[in-house]
């Protein structure tokens, strides 16, 4: 499959329907070279091939990794499918599914007991293959058109949250606005886009598995870099803050209220 033929089907397919089912992100590959990059893409509603659409990606957590081109949509893909979201929302959403032998960022765990819960960033590591591919999917749009390059968003869970946290930092002239949930990073290379985008990171206090402490740790870093950030925190909610996270009423009007000048 050539890289333009992508665009060609997301171009050409759009349909209604009356039940809110995930079937309407359409299943694709992004293959370059030896590499394949499985997703799933949903369409505005009433697509305009000479219209330029909003971006929006979103990473998945380390459950929802595969091969299947599946799994990627079971937690998120309900909200931007919500019909009221699309009507006022028209964008272009990629779910990009990773495979068990990737991750979205070089973060991992140590056996270190601390209030971030081992949690640490290799900076000095290159980017792994399966984020790389997402930014270079991104690109091949951008160079086809159809794309607003002043409205690409970027939003993750968990292993997407740490994800989202590493792209920012790599392409920080690529994204308009980010929505890490429950996530981390590394909070020395906040001064590479504080100030060039805004993020609203959300986390539950209760999270056992990425504690909280990630998340607070990247906010203050970003205050402190005088970043437009906003911080949601949920009291007692645990590792399924992306529940919460989806359920703000303001969520999509901030995400489509940030625009590059």
């Amino acid at each position: 499959m050539k890289t333009f033929s992508i665009l060609a089907c997301i171009v050409f397919f759009f349909f209604s329907v009356n039940a809110q089912d995930k079937g309407q992100f359409e299943k694709q590959l992004f293959i370059q070279g030896e590499d394949t990059l499985r997703c799933r893409i949903l369409t505005p509603l009433h697509f305009s091939p000479s219209k330029k659409y909003p971006l929006i990606v979103f990473l998945h957590g380390s459950g929802e990794r595969g091969n299947d081109n599946e799994k990627q949509l079971i937690w998120g893909a309900d909200f931007f499918l919500d019909s009221l979201n699309r009507s006022r929302y028209p964008a272009i959403v990629i779910f990009p599914q990773c495979p068990e032998n990737d991750s979205w960022s070089n973060n991992f765990r140590t056996n270190i007991k601390d209030s971030l819960g081992g949690f640490k960033a290799d900076t000095l590591a290159q980017i792994k293959k399966t984020p790389n591919l997402v930014l270079q999917f991104i690109d091949t749009l951008l160079a086809h058109g159809g794309i607003d390059k002043k409205r690409i968003y970027l939003g993750g869970l968990s292993m997407g949250g740490f994800g989202t946290f590493e792209m920012l930092w790599r392409r920080p002239d690529l994204f308009t606005a980010a929505f890490p949930i429950c996530g981390g990073g590394s909070p020395e290379k906040t001064s590479k886009y504080a100030s060039k985008l805004p993020v609203w990171v959300f986390h539950g206090d209760a999270d056992p598995v990425v504690p909280v402490g990630n998340s607070r740790l990247m906010v203050k870093a970003l205050q402190s870099t005088g970043a437009k950030v906003k911080y949601t925190e949920y009291p007692g909610i645990g590792h399924d803050s992306w529940k919460n996270a989806f359920a703000e009423p303001g969520l999509m009007a901030w995400i489509f209220s940030q625009q590059n000048k």
